[in-house]
């Protein structure tokens, strides 16, 4: 049953990241999604503005799968022009748009006093459990993206680089920034090796690979709590 469940996951992955290969739209989107949840940390977005980015960034992506979906299955049903077959891609293409809209709309109402207050100042602070998630999230969107470039098929064991092992040392990055406490840091750091350990214990990494996937993890947070705590503009 966990066999089934962990090969259920990787087709799953496996459909994610051949949109991403295939499809620019998908591209666009998963570039944007970053570009969007590192701006609601730097702007210090509440939790429900926060929720509401991310159900927009997940609904336009969602929608750009389930369109590259039809038109695969359109294809394999005929080659020849058919107006319904035309249709029906053109009423995914209209999902797609719908949802495309509705997160410009919700970026508008999340931003736009923000960017209209713009002042400069020579701090800037940010809530920890916002810039937590979003490196979280820029490091798995950043994973698949590596993965992408070689692999073909199981994306939730092996290949460059390691995603455990990135996720572990963002967590440890992350700790570290925030508690300021080095038993926490050390604790932090312990679990983040011992997962790098046993990705290697279990042949499912090689050594190059989890070494990657820690630097990956560690300095995409570490970046993302420079940007969010250095820069210049400050908006209360």
């Amino acid at each position: 049953m966990f066999k089934n469940m962990i090969d259920s996951f990787n087709y799953a992955i496996s459909g994610i990241v051949h949109g991403f290969k295939s499809q620019r739209n998908v591209k666009l989107h998963f570039a944007s999604g970053i570009l969007v949840i590192l701006s609601s940390i730097i702007f210090r977005v509440t939790r429900l503005e926060l929720i509401a980015v991310l159900f927009a960034i997940t609904f336009v992506v969602f929608a750009e799968l389930v369109n590259t979906s039809i038109e695969y299955i359109i294809d394999m049903i005929t080659e020849d022009y058919n107006p319904l077959a035309q249709k029906a891609k053109n009423v995914a293409a209209g999902a797609v748009l719908v949802t495309a809209l509705n997160a410009l709309l919700v970026g508008f109402l999340v931003f736009y006093t923000r960017l209209w207050s713009i002042q400069l100042s020579p701090s800037f602070t940010v809530l920890p459990s916002h810039l937590m998630l979003g490196s979280l999230i820029v490091v798995v969107m950043s994973v698949i993206i590596l993965k992408s470039q070689k692999r073909s098929e199981n994306y939730l064991q092996g290949g460059m680089p390691s995603g455990h092992t990135a996720l572990s040392f963002s967590l440890f990055a992350s700790i570290t920034l925030f508690s300021g406490h080095p038993l926490l840091a050390s604790f932090a750091l312990i679990q983040a090796l011992i997962v790098a350990e046993s990705r290697l214990e279990a042949n499912i990494h090689t050594f190059s690979e989890v070494a990657v996937g820690a630097l990956l993890g560690f300095f995409i947070t570490v970046a993302v709590y420079a940007i969010s705590t250095q820069v210049v503009l400050l908006f209360y």
